[in-house]
């Protein structure tokens, strides 16, 4: 039984020589197929002594069959548990299965003594088999490192290690190789696959001004890339790390069983020695029945099941979060997770999408829609605030054509208030209703909801145009889909203003809403709706969301590593700006609790079953072997099982 080791995956992609790639993967399988090989000579020679048994030609004959059939399937199990026993470590499963196949053959029981080691190890082999999927599974999806970086320079191309490379330099990706580092495309346009970093499935599509991530890969065209950040600060560099430190963060239920398992071999060994020798010496029964019974205890009582399957099952529910797009810092928050009641969401970047869309045009009579807005474009495109951004953009959706430079006259940016031009002898303000009202035009006040921007040509009111923080597609079915799944409260916690909050909050259908809170105040009022609905998980995008997610029982960092004290904070990270993913996390993490709690519940009810009956003599060795090398088989592909059906979860 070997388990999973995520220290091992990670230090392979450390490496850099060939070892990694190829000599470490067949060293594991060459010493699988010596396992395997050993498994099936003892397996012969134990179905040999088995069929000579059925011929009664007398266990002078068939003695040194099975001990043959012992040696080499229990070998190093007997060496294991020797060299335990020398460094203090009694209690443990090789402890267990020597004495058990042993005091078989000490009572005369020479095929069941066998048989005991023979199949426990043909257990441990499809355990081992069952962990390395997973782990196999879960380094295809940490293989995101990029082996090399190609640098530009005066004297042309050259190779380097993506470590060299500098903030400000410009590398080459060509198409098929996977981007090395941070950065922003400053020539080339092609697609790229980054499903490896979001689980995104679809192909993003990048030009000149593009912001790509290290990990992803170039698809179609030849991109020329200027680096952002150095390699121990690129994305892959943090989810390798996350990815890493989850499997040191063990879930409460691992402890338990990990701590669980040092008590209960001595307990089980000194209940099998009682089981042995009351009946014996009290009632005067026999001893080879009793010591015989207390064997079968041995087999059953081992731990394997639990051991194995427990941590697996955490393991794989964080490699199918992986594989979703999704990192999990650790077992402890899926388990966290698995009983979540209340959600709390921030607004701008988690459910909107932070970007102003122009959402409505209220024009005057007698003034087109088409006009209000080609006036309000010409004024904002010599300003550089993100609304004016956003009015320009919606002109030119509409093929809008924007006045040319010679006819602009004197532009003046206000503060705080909006944008006065002169163009072709007229003046133009458009920005705050107050802007116009101190040049003496009288504006109507406007009751749509959303951020409202003025128009006046010569003194005259033209009308106005309203903007909107749109709500992102997905967002409303995501609340749709916890609440389904019984997640009894949503909130949102925002800064923007009340009729706003309170307007997205109705069309999402979120259960309670608190606007216009300052960075401090959104952690007390998160604290507050935490104290009042039990578990809580919070879920925001930038760093005046550190607090809240530092705060929650689960933190929940939207939209990739872009803010990295929102990353350190939180408990996940969700690699893109998809709210859809929530529900997907949920989902996961419940059925990893289920799974374990399944595996629980079945490995001990069998176990006792069959402790029983063998008390009372009703099973044999076959009922025990299966209650233990087939009960923790059942359980470690079980826990399996949730890697592997992982994309049904993609969305």
């Amino acid at each position: 039984m070997r388990g999973i080791n995520m220290q091992e995956i990670d230090e392979e992609k450390e490496l850099k020589a060939p070892r990694c790639a190829c000599c470490s993967h067949c060293e594991q399988e060459e010493e699988t197929n010596k396992e395997k090989i050993r498994l099936i000579i003892g397996a012969i020679v134990f179905v040999a002594g088995t069929i000579l048994s059925g011929f009664h030609i007398g266990q002078i004959f068939t003695f040194p069959i099975f001990v043959v059939s012992l040696l080499v399937s229990g070998g190093t199990v007997f060496l294991h548990a020797a060299g335990n026993i020398r460094h203090g470590k009694v209690f443990d499963e090789n402890f267990l299965m020597s004495v058990a196949s042993l005091g078989a053959f000490a009572i005369g029981q020479f095929q069941e003594g066998a048989a005991v080691m023979l199949f426990n190890q043909v257990g441990e082999y499809l355990q081992d088999l069952a962990e390395d999927r997973a782990e196999s599974s879960v380094e295809e999806l940490m293989d995101l490192r990029p082996d090399v970086a190609k640098r530009r320079t005066e004297k042309g191309m050259e190779s380097v290690s993506p470590e060299e490379i500098q903030v400000g330099e410009w590398i080459e990706v060509a198409p098929g190789e996977r981007i090395p580092l941070d950065g922003i495309v400053m020539e080339g346009d092609s697609q790229v696959d980054t499903s490896s970093l979001t689980g995104e499935p679809v192909p993003r599509t990048v030009r000149p001004g593009t912001e790509v991530s290290a990990g992803t890969i170039n698809q179609s065209g030849l991109l020329v890339i200027r680096v952002e950040r150095v390699y121990r600060e690129s994305t892959v560099a943090h989810v390798l790390e996350i990815m890493h430190d989850a499997s040191e963060k063990k879930a409460h239920t691992e402890r338990f069983i990990t701590k669980f398992s040092h008590y209960y071999t001595p307990v089980v060994t000194i209940g099998a020695i009682l089981l042995a020798c009351i009946p014996t010496l009290i009632f005067h029964q026999p001893f080879s029945v009793w010591i015989y019974r207390a064997l079968l205890f041995l087999v059953v009582s081992c731990p394997c099941a639990l051991v194995v399957s427990v941590p697996l099952g955490f393991f794989a529910g964080i490699g199918a979060a992986s594989a979703n797009g999704i990192l999990v810092k650790g077992g402890g928050v899926l388990e966290t997770l698995g009983r979540l009641y209340t959600v709390v969401f921030d607004k701008t970047g988690t459910l909107t999408k932070g970007v102003f869309e122009v959402t409505g045009l209220y024009p005057q009579k007698g003034v087109a829609n088409e006009k209000l807005l080609a006036t309000a474009a010409a004024v904002e495109a010599y300003s550089g605030h993100p609304i004016a951004k956003s009015i320009r953009q919606a002109a030119e959706e509409q093929n809008i054509t924007l006045p040319v430079d010679h006819e602009i006259g004197k532009v003046e940016e206000l503060a705080g208030l909006g944008v006065r031009m002169h163009m072709q002898g007229c003046e133009y303000l458009v920005g705050k209703r107050s802007l116009l009202e101190t040049s003496g035009v009288q504006a109507d006040l406007c009751s749509a909801v959303g951020t409202t921007v003025y128009v006046a040509e010569n003194g005259q009111y033209l009308g106005v145009v309203v903007l909107s923080d749109v709500v992102k597609p997905d967002a409303k079915e995501t609340v749709r889909k916890l609440h389904a799944m019984g997640i009894s409260k949503t909130a949102m916690l925002t800064g923007d203003r009340k009729e706003i909050a309170e307007r997205i909050a109705h069309t999402l259908g979120i259960d309670q809403v608190r606007a216009e809170l300052m960075p401090d105040e959104k952690l007390s009022a998160f604290e507050k709706i935490s104290a009042a609905e039990g578990t809580a998980a919070f879920i925001g995008d930038g760093v005046n969301d550190a607090p809240c997610l530092a705060r929650a029982d689960i933190g929940i960092a939207m939209g990739g590593i872009g803010s990295d004290a929102a990353v350190e904070a939180a408990d996940v990270v969700i690699m893109d700006d998809r709210p859809a993913r929530l529900p997907v996390l949920i989902q996961i993490a419940r059925s990893v609790r289920q799974t374990v709690r399944a595996n629980i519940i079945f490995a001990i009810g069998v176990k006792v079953i069959v402790m029983v009956l063998g008390a009372l003599g009703y099973a044999n060795i076959w009922a025990a072997v299966f209650a233990d090398t087939g009960v923790a088989v059942l359980a470690a592909m079980n826990s399996v099982r949730i890697l592997l059906q992982r994309n049904k979860y993609k969305i």
